[in-house]
Order: structure tokens, then C-alpha cells, then sequence
């Protein structure tokens, strides 16, 4: 029983394990119903008539998208190839717009019927990856608003960057910047600028609901926010809610003196000769466009006239 094909195929087929075994070439030769699951669940284009599918290729391709994690598997691949080494490991993330999820590749040596074969695996470590950032959470958090801090950002920027220049999708970002905030503390005092801070603060998980979305301080009265996969339209309407949202905040501290911000926005899709900090500059000079306009509105990047609030959709 142990010699028949179809038995050990049975076996591999159980593994919740993604596997999949290529020549020194890199040409597919298995892959086990795990890996074809995931691939059809995810329109993995690797999943189509994976026969003719070189992985190497894939992987290369990914890498010169800017995909770190597609650079390191191609190169580690290929040193067990080349007999580098006996064994290749690397832990990546694999979002989706719905969930945050990371794999563990593993790629090893196989020798059949005098031919060489790579076996490489992806296992699902979600969930103790998920327990890791649970830890690592505190000190990704202002302390003041209790949504990330600007360190964070910085990284998670970076990360929906490189994500969206590998999907050929648009980020978007949304630069908050609290109205007078200055006048505000020397009037009411401190105590009550850091409750304005911590109101604003309390609104904005509401536009972040996905693994490619991010609120965050950026700093002082200042705050951000990430949204991946976002059209402009799309962004300039979720924006515009949050304005208005904004403005109905009850604050007692602060009777017959309205809350306002302004909010600079831009979106781009990434692409190899650019980067996240371009994104950052367009945003924030569509901010100082809307301070400078008058304050208490919204300024596109790409559209650098303060928007009619009343009239966006």
C-alpha cells in the first residue's frame, strides 16, 4: 500500500499544509489539494494550469514588483538549487482585503528516479502571529488616543506600499490636521485639548476596518489615515463623512466653540520608481492648501481646490 502513487498523493492531500514540488528549473510538477484551495479561493494566477507554471518565475515577478518577500523566496530557492544549503525558511504576510493572515515557506531538497525536486510548504501561522502583534501592541500605541502611533505608521505605510505596487491597486491617505488647536489650549486649557484629541481619536476606527486600513497620530493634533485599495471618489467620501461627523461632536468643555478640522488627501498608485514618501508629501501639502484656504475642509491632491463639502457624495 505504501508504494502506491495514489495513496502517498491521498496522504499529502490531507496536510492542511500548501505544497507544491518543482524541478531544479523551477517548473511545477505537484501541488496537494491545500494549494489548490487556496489558490482558487484567492485567484492565485500560479493555480491556473499550474503544469505549465514556472515558481521561480512567479516569485522573480513578484520581486520585481518590489516585493521583498518574492526577492527572498526566489534567492532562498535558489540556494538550495545551488546547494547552498540543506533547507530555506521564511515567515511573510499574505493579506486579503478581508483578513490579516502569514505563511511559513520551507523548501528542502527531494531526489527521485535519479531527478532533483524542491518541496516547498506554506503553513498558515496566523494565529501566532496574531498573538505576537497582541504583544507588540503597546508599543504601537499613543498612549494619549490609544490608536497607533506615528512609529507605526511609518512601518504600516511601508507595508500597504509594497502591497498595492505588487496588486496594481491605489492607496490613499488622509492627512487631519485639528483647526486652531493652538487658540483652543491656551483657552480651555490642556486638559480639554487632549479630550478633543481623544474624541477625534475615538471616530476614526470606524474608516479603518480593514487589514490594508490604518488610523493613526501622527503627531500633536495631527492624524492620519491609511486606506488601501481606495480609489479617490471612494476616499473623498469617506473623508467628507468624517468631517462631518466631526463637526457634531458634543463636547461640554467646549460650548459655542465648534470642533473643525482640515484634511489633505491624496492617492497614488504605487509603482517601482516611486514611494510611500511621495504619498506623505502630496497629502501634506494638500493640507497646507486647505489651512491656508480657510481651514475647515477638504483639499485633494490631485484637484487642488477646496472641495464643496456640501455637494460630495
Amino acid at each position: 500500500m505504501l508504494e502506491s502513487k495514489e495513496f502517498l498523493r491521498l496522504i499529502l492531500d490531507t496536510l492542511p499544509e500548501h505544497i507544491v514540488v518543482i524541478n531544479a528549473e523551477g517548473d511545477i510538477k505537484f501541488v496537494n489539494r491545500s494549494w489548490q484551495t487556496f489558490g482558487e479561493q484567492n485567484n492565485c494566477a500560479c493555480n491556473e494550469q499550474w503544469q505549465q507554471q514556472n515558481y521561480l518565475a512567479i516569485c522573480r515577478s513578484a520581486a520585481c514588483q518590489n516585493d521583498e518577500f518574492g526577492a527572498k523566496a526566489f534567492n532562498g530557492i535558489k540556494q538550495v538549487i545551488n546547494h547552498q544549503c540543506e533547507e530555506f525558511y521564511l515567515e511573510y504576510p499574505c493579506h486579503s482585503d478581508m483578513e490579516k493572515r502569514w505563511f511559513l515557506m520551507r523548501a528542502a531538497s527531494l531526489f527521485y528516479d535519479n531527478q532533483r525536486f524542491i518541496v516547498i510548504s506554506h503553513l498558515n501561522i496566523t494565529e501566532r502571529k496574531l498573538a505576537e502583534q497582541q504583544v507588540q501592541q503597546l508599543a504601537r500605541i499613543d498612549g494619549l488616543t490609544q490608536i497607533a502611533n506615528r512609529r507605526f505608521f511609518d512601518s504600516f505605510i511601508l507595508q500597504e506600499w509594497s502591497r498595492c505596487s505588487r496588486l496594481n491597486l491605489p492607496v490613499s491617505l488622509a492627512m487631519i490636521d485639528l483647526d486652531n488647536f493652538k487658540t483652543l489650549n491656551d483657552k480651555f486649557g490642556h486638559l480639554v485639548g487632549d479630550s478633543c484629541l481623544k474624541e477625534v481619536a475615538k471616530l476614526l476606527p470606524e474608516f479603518t476596518r480593514r487589514p490594508g486600513d490604518l488610523c493613526a497620530r501622527y503627531g500633536g493634533e495631527e492624524f492620519a489615515l491609511v486606506l488601501g485599495n481606495t480609489q479617490s471618489k471612494q476616499a473623498q467620501s469617506l473623508v467628507t463623512r468624517l468631517i462631518d461627523m466631526i463637526s457634531k461632536l458634543q463636547l461640554a468643555e467646549l460650548t459655542g466653540h465648534p470642533l473643525t478640522v482640515s484634511i489633505g488627501l491624496a492617492t497614488i498608485y504605487p509603482s517601482s520608481d516611486s514611494d510611500a514618501i511621495l504619498l506623505i508629501e502630496m497629502a501634506d501639502s494638500a493640507l497646507y492648501q486647505a489651512k491656508e484656504a480657510g481651514r475647515n475642509q477638504l483639499v485633494v491632491a490631485d484637484n487642488i481646490e477646496p472641495l464643496n463639502l456640501e455637494k460630495c457624495p
